[in-house]
């Protein structure tokens, strides 16, 4: 037994003696631990390039994905941007179908009906920022009026006296301009 401890008080005196101490007091083992060299300036340069390069494709795959995405946006508003419109003109048509169910001889009830879908047109057209033009009795005015003929009446003259067909605008921008009749002034 007196041998195995003389055995391994030697083993670690010969470890004590192996492990160095820096000038911290650190422990060095009795091989130098190999330090990665410092990268030389070309090296460092050529590193760079390497990942400015990477950021570069990355960054032209990221353009290239947002212009295709957008295109594709662009191209379903194109589509399928009066949905809401066309949905609202479903519940006028349904109006429509109705007033045409009303049984012969009932004509009150068809003005009736066709009255109710007159009045939800104007509303659903309302809900769209779609404004109506009515322009009897206003001045004449070219950018919102389309004048038909001028004719004479007791109305002033360049006074609308008739309208043929209503206009409309759209958000403040004039879609369809109101189709009147003018007057010339009183007849002489």
């Amino acid at each position: 037994m007196t041998a195995k401890k003389d055995k391994t008080a030697t083993v670690e005196t010969e470890l004590e003696d192996s492990i160095q101490l820096d000038e911290n007091g650190d422990e060095m083992g009795s091989e130098m631990e190999a330090e990665t060299p410092e990268p030389t300036p070309l090296e460092a340069a050529e590193t760079e390039i390497t990942d400015l390069k990477d950021k570069l494709l990355r960054m032209h795959a990221e353009m290239e994905n947002l212009r295709k995405r957008t295109r594709r946006e662009v191209a379903d508003a194109h589509k399928f941007g009066v949905e809401k419109f066309a949905t609202a003109l479903l519940d006028v048509v349904d109006n429509l179908e109705r007033a045409l169910d009303v049984e012969d001889g009932n004509e009150a009830a068809v003005r009736e009906g066709v009255q109710l879908t007159l009045n939800s047109w104007h509303d659903m057209m309302k809900n769209f920022e779609v404004e109506r033009i009515d322009a009897v009795g206003n001045d004449f005015d070219p950018h919102l009026h389309e004048a038909l003929t001028q004719m004479p009446d007791d109305a002033p003259e360049n006074t609308v006296i008739a309208q043929h067909a209503a206009g409309y605008t759209l958000h403040g921008r004039l879609i369809r301009p109101a189709k009147v009749l003018v007057s010339s002034g009183p007849a002489s």
